[in-house]
């Protein structure tokens, strides 16, 4: 089939639309865990959240920003990873003020050696180790790599509909999501000529489409809502797009029903309370546990 010729402003006006559709679903990934934020300074304590999801994200947009920079005529790029920098060290200096303090060390860690000395070290090395023609090139292979990474990180969701025969933790919105990001900045990328950029994307839509069909051919059964991993414990994974999660210990005491209401209703409970159920109690403990 004859491909439909477009003129050279044809294309630019495309990647413009695609570039501020783009912008809008990206902005919106970045808001999400905001509820999350709210009720660790409303609680004063991260409870059981884990900042490696925040720190990747911020790794993530500081690399794209760079490449944005260096590429030139990115303005898309630069506006929603700026905008991405921003609201991921925000989000993590609330952690590092409110957790506890393993949490808070391993985390600053973590940033110290994640989002300084790698980022400095990838930054050395393109200025004055890679060929001024080849800088490009370079940094936007090491952006793709690191995407494909973040868009295969719900994988484990996807196993786990397949062997539990449920999506109870497979949002459809969030699939949908997914999906609509990959199109979008394909698209983008397409019109701009970047394969660096489309590419990390085509593995994003597939990864969408594939959940969406496990959605709609798992949805007609009714599967089981937890899986034992081990003896007295069960797993469930809950992750967004942007590969955030949070945790919520809790005891069941043979009420299954408890389950969707964390779920739901993103009920708190402090870790102490549940360490106390555990040694009064035989009871099964659950986990939402983060899959990066």
């Amino acid at each position: 089939m004859a491909m439909i010729p477009m003129n050279h402003h044809t294309v630019h006006t495309l990647a413009i639309v695609f570039g501020i559709l783009g912008n809008v679903i990206s902005l919106m990934v970045y808001l999400a865990p905001v509820p999350t934020f709210i009720r660790i300074f409303k609680n004063k304590s991260t409870e059981s959240f884990q900042s490696l999801p925040y720190l990747v994200a911020l790794f993530s947009s500081m690399l794209w920003l760079y490449y944005a920079l260096i590429k030139t005529n990115a303005i898309f790029l630069v506006s929603i990873n700026s905008f991405g920098c921003v609201v991921e060290v925000i989000y993590c200096i609330m952690y590092i003020l409110y957790a506890p303090r393993d949490a808070r060390k391993l985390t600053i860690k973590l940033f110290v050696l994640m989002n300084v000395v790698s980022f400095v070290m990838i930054y050395l090395i393109i200025q004055f180790a890679i060929n001024e023609n080849h800088r490009v090139n370079f940094l936007g292979w090491v952006c793709t790599f690191i995407s494909i990474a973040v868009f295969a990180a719900p994988l484990s969701i996807v196993v786990r509909v397949v062997k539990t025969r449920s999506v109870q933790f497979m949002p459809f919105n969030l699939s949908l999501f997914l999906t609509l990001s990959g199109v979008v900045w394909f698209a983008y990328g397409f019109f701009k000529n970047d394969i660096c950029i489309y590419l990390p994307n085509v593995v994003g839509f597939v990864l969408g489409i594939i959940q969406m069909l496990l959605y709609g051919y798992y949805s007609k059964y009714g599967g089981v809502k937890d899986e034992k991993i081990e003896a007295g414990v069960v797993n469930i994974v809950v992750v967004n797009p942007l590969g955030t999660c949070e945790v919520f210990p809790i005891s069941l005491d043979e009420n299954e029903d408890i389950i969707e209401d964390v779920i739901n209703q993103q009920i708190q409970v402090q870790k102490l309370g549940v360490e106390e159920k555990q040694e009064k109690s035989d009871d099964q403990t659950i986990g939402l546990q983060c899959v990066v």
